[in-house]
């Protein structure tokens, strides 16, 4: 007969339970000991792999009580067999089923084209209409003053304003020095366009190419990287090529997130 030895730890020195949790694909967790923070690339017999936002991969034992998500202490396990749904969008964010998107907010963000428009709407589209978020495109910066005053910004209607090759000495630079309105946040991103703004790797190119001075940018790397001289063809290869932020540069996600910060702010 087996003997039955009780429990004498004291109540306040036991350690709480706490919850198994799938290893999904696109999970966000957190490693206990290090601190790594990535996304589940991969779940093997006793490890899972993760993912950072800058690319980097680390494998880190299925161990009790290992990980965080959200702030709560969990334990991983190997998820079943089957199809999973996704546990977040396209930009890391927790995803919510079944949310409806909000009515439109008065505030807006403004990116200079239609293609850094369609970027933001690939990685970021579920949290815009979950918050209410309305994205525009300007054509251009030059006239950026004259857009902030006829938009009126104000407490309940702030504007943000996404612009390329934001960098000291920039004609770029001398527009958006010249916004002051207090309800309106003016940031960039240093790259001539926004397709470098996506990672080469992801691409399946190498790196982008340098473009002479004096050339139309999209059409040189076009040139460069023997694709044919259709901008417009070339962006939609670009654009299918992201699938998620892990696809972009952190120089682009960090200021679309302060940008949907800031037009969200109460």
């Amino acid at each position: 007969m087996r003997s039955y030895h009780p429990d004498l730890t004291p109540p306040w020195k036991r350690s709480a339970p706490v919850p198994e949790v799938p290893a999904e694909p696109d999970l966000v967790v957190e490693e206990v000991g290090t601190g790594f923070c990535g996304a589940v690339i991969g779940c093997e017999a006793g490890t899972v792999t993760l993912e950072d936002r800058f690319g980097k991969q680390r494998a880190f034992p299925l161990a009790p009580r290992g990980f965080l998500l959200e702030g709560r202490t969990v334990t991983l396990v190997r998820p079943a067999a089957g199809p999973a749904r996704p546990s977040r969008t396209a930009s890391g964010s927790v995803a919510v089923p079944g949310a409806r998107a909000r009515v439109a907010r008065a505030g807006r963000i403004y990116v200079e084209g239609r293609h850094d428009a369609e970027l933001v709407e690939r990685v970021w589209g579920d949290d815009l209409r979950v918050e209410g978020v309305v994205v525009e495109y300007l054509e251009g910066v030059d006239d950026l003053p004259a857009v902030v005053r006829d938009f009126g910004p104000g407490p309940d209607a702030r504007l943000g304003v996404l612009v390329d090759h934001l960098v000291p000495g920039s004609k770029e630079s001398r527009v958006a020095a010249r916004v002051t309105d207090a309800h309106t946040l003016v940031v960039g991103h240093p790259y001539i366009d926004i397709w470098e703004a996506v990672k080469p790797s992801s691409v399946g190119i190498p790196a982008w190419p340098a473009v002479p001075r004096g050339q139309d940018w999209k059409t040189g790397v076009c040139r460069a990287l023997g694709w044919p001289e259709n901008t417009g063809a070339a962006w939609q290869h670009i654009l299918s090529r992201v699938r998620s932020y892990k696809d972009l540069e952190p120089a682009l996600l960090g200021r679309v997130e302060e940008l949907i910060d800031f037009v969200t702010a109460p």
